[in-house]
């Protein structure tokens, strides 16, 4: 028998020292941000590398003689991480998150390339949304759960902004894991998310093929179904229009910013998933609040 009595000991420890508790939150999602930006760069190219030789299994003739570019087998592990402009193995010390960034003046030790800002970005942000979420949710098991949530709609985001790609890796986990969670109620009840789920895939399912049959074009793409079908099963259906509303304001304020700022084409696709991960985000935290003032405003 496993003897889970430690976890009270930090239950309580975290209850009587809320100090403690936001600190250590803060350096274990450093840690995390600094795993995250792995899973960001390397998770696309596992994909690419498993369909490339899925194709040629099946279609060995047709694709034989196709040598993809810089195709090489990855994993989160392997190989090591490496500046991608002089191969120097980083060091350690050299990827403490945010503060080895600083401390080489976002440049690689050896050949002084440039090392984007995004690294220390993508890790400062992991940071602040789960203090957020720690400060919001307190000591508890929600935000442990809702903790793993941000921490991979931020790797979601980035991959859908670099790839127009929803990982169904992250994603179908995710909508199993809030079904489980919501058996005992962690959230909603387990009607309401069972509900959410289904109406979630469902609404924009409905909307991508009344858009195509319109249109002859994909609007968006499954990975969006399964994300919105995500939050379904996390917070229920009622807040669900909130969600699409709140997705599809932040959508077009971004979308019309990259076309002004950005020399973003009209035609160009915008990945939807990041706008649905932002605002059901959101929802998570203050739906509630939003959508009882935003029902009073329409009640005048």
């Amino acid at each position: 028998m496993f003897n889970f009595s430690f976890l009270n000991d930090i239950t309580e420890l975290f209850q009587q020292s809320p100090a403690y508790f936001y600190v250590s939150i803060a350096l274990l999602s450093l840690c995390i941000g600094s795993f995250l930006n792995v899973v960001i760069y390397r998770l696309p190219k596992m994909m690419e590398y498993t369909w490339y030789h899925e194709c040629r299994d099946f279609l060995y003739d047709e694709v034989k003689d196709i040598k993809p570019k810089e195709m090489q087998e990855v994993t989160l592990s392997k190989p090591d991480s490496t500046c991608p402009s002089c191969g120097h193995k980083i060091r350690y010390y050299e990827n403490i998150p945010v503060l080895s960034w600083l401390f080489l003046r976002g440049k690689c030790s050896q050949c002084k390339t440039k090392i984007s800002a995004r690294y220390p970005i993508i890790e400062a942000t992991t940071t602040v949304l789960s203090l957020v979420i720690a400060q919001h949710f307190g000591v508890s098991a929600q935000t442990f759960w809702l903790l793993i949530l941000t921490w991979c709609l931020i790797a979601l985001t980035m991959i859908d902004f670099d790839h127009m790609l929803l990982p169904d890796q992250i994603t179908l986990p995710l909508l199993w894991l809030g079904l489980l969670l919501n058996i005992n109620e962690t959230f909603v009840p387990l009607q309401d998310a069972v509900i959410g789920a289904a109406a979630g895939y469902m609404s924009l399912f409905s909307v991508f093929w009344l858009f195509k049959l319109l249109t002859g074009k994909e609007g968006m793409g499954f990975g969006d179904f399964k994300l919105l079908a995500v939050f379904g099963a996390w917070a229920g259906w009622q807040l669900l229009p909130l969600l699409i509303l709140m997705a599809s304001v932040v959508g077009a304020i971004i979308g019309i910013a990259l076309m002004v700022f950005n020399n973003h084409k009209k035609e160009q696709a915008i990945p939807f998933g990041p706008y649905i991960a932002i605002a059901g985000w959101i929802t998570i935290l203050w739906g509630e609040s939003i959508w009882s003032w935003y029902l009073l405003q329409l009640g005048g």
